[in-house]
């Protein structure tokens, strides 16, 4: 090289350098391609609901991870304590039978769960005496009025769903005669008080609601200052005869109202969820996140209908953050209307 000229070196350099600039030129719209520096715009569509068509973003591919918007499978939520609370009581007349559940409420409706009681009573299987059903009332009667719950405090409340039972008539009246006033709820109406019991102020407006029942599932979610309740088919539905594919079409087509900006996050309560979340539980934990429906085994023909109408319902909003309310119930929310 130090044999060369000025001339020569001068003319390498330039042979070199517009062999770099031609080749930049012919392969850096190549790279840009391959590489990529903007994700595809999300993908939208549209449905026709009760107020028109909607414009509805679509749900998320399969393979996005379950527990979207959470940084981890826990939920860490603490709900406001009641101050100066007085106790309420009020028992359930569900489909399979009786819960009782007791809290401590204040004036700003803040509640904590004392006390519950979960038990399926044979009265329910044509098995029972009205003497069993009497018996079985004033145990948990006795039990509230021990515990320190006053006599006026005491509730009875028929879910939607048990109100298809045909003994449900006879321990209302065993009820009546013990002077008390039994509560009839509607589906609609028992879909708005699950959504007191168990849908954080905080979430009112990014969350929805679901209590996957027996008899019926209800579904809810506030628009504004209104709650709006749907009833859908409950877990034992194969017991009817019905088809895994009606029903799953039927809660997927109705689950499709639920606005786009609730359906990150569901608050899930009911007897099927209550056995998913079981196996998953941290402790006393209040809130569970559960698993992708596919992750779960079904044990019986109920937890394979409860099991069919969570997919619906996940498949239909896209939301993949479940969470378990381990002290709510609808009967709760009518005691927080009081």
């Amino acid at each position: 090289m130090a044999r060369l000229t000025t001339f020569s070196r001068l003319l390498i350099t330039l042979l070199i350098v517009g062999g770099v600039y031609f080749g930049i030129r012919t392969f850096l719209p190549q790279l840009k391609q391959m590489v990529g520096s903007d994700s595809p715009a999300a993908i939208t569509t549209t449905y026709e609901g009760d107020a028109g068509a909607k414009e509805m973003v679509s749900p998320p591919p399969k393979s996005e991870p379950w527990g979207r918007g959470s940084t981890s499978t826990t939920f860490n939520y603490t709900p406001p304590a009641p101050i100066n609370g007085v106790l309420r009581g009020v028992v359930e007349l569900g489909a399979t039978g009786f819960n009782s559940f007791i809290i401590r409420v204040d004036e700003r409706k803040n509640w904590k769960l004392e006390k519950a009681d979960y038990g399926a009573s044979l009265v329910y299987e044509g098995l029972a005496t009205d003497d069993d059903i009497r018996k079985g009332l004033k145990n948990y009667i006795a039990d509230m009025l021990a515990y320190g719950v006053g006599a006026k405090n005491i509730h009875f409340v028929i879910s939607s769903g048990a109100r298809k039972v045909p003994i449900t008539e006879k321990i209302s009246r065993e009820l009546k005669s013990l002077g008390y006033v039994v509560n009839e709820v509607s589906p609609e109406r028992e879909a708005q008080l699950a959504l007191r019991s168990c849908l954080p102020r905080e979430y009112a407006n990014q969350a929805f609601v679901v209590d996957i029942g027996s008899g019926n599932t209800k579904l809810s979610w506030m628009e504004g200052n209104r709650i709006v309740g749907v009833e859908l088919p409950g877990a034992k539905y194969r017991q009817r005869g019905i088809s895994d594919e009606a029903v799953y079409r039927e809660v997927k087509d109705k689950a499709m109202r639920v606005p786009l900006q609730l359906r990150s996050t569901c608050f899930i309560i009911g007897g099927v969820p209550y056995e998913l979340a079981k196996q998953t539980r941290n402790g006393k934990e209040r809130y569970t996140v559960l698993k992708a429906p596919e992750a779960y085994t079904a044990q019986g023909d109920k937890q394979a209908g409860g099991l069919n109408i969570y997919k619906a319902i996940a498949d239909a909003t896209g939301c993949r953050r479940f969470i378990f309310d381990w002290d709510a119930n609808f009967t709760i929310g009518f005691l927080l209307e009081l």
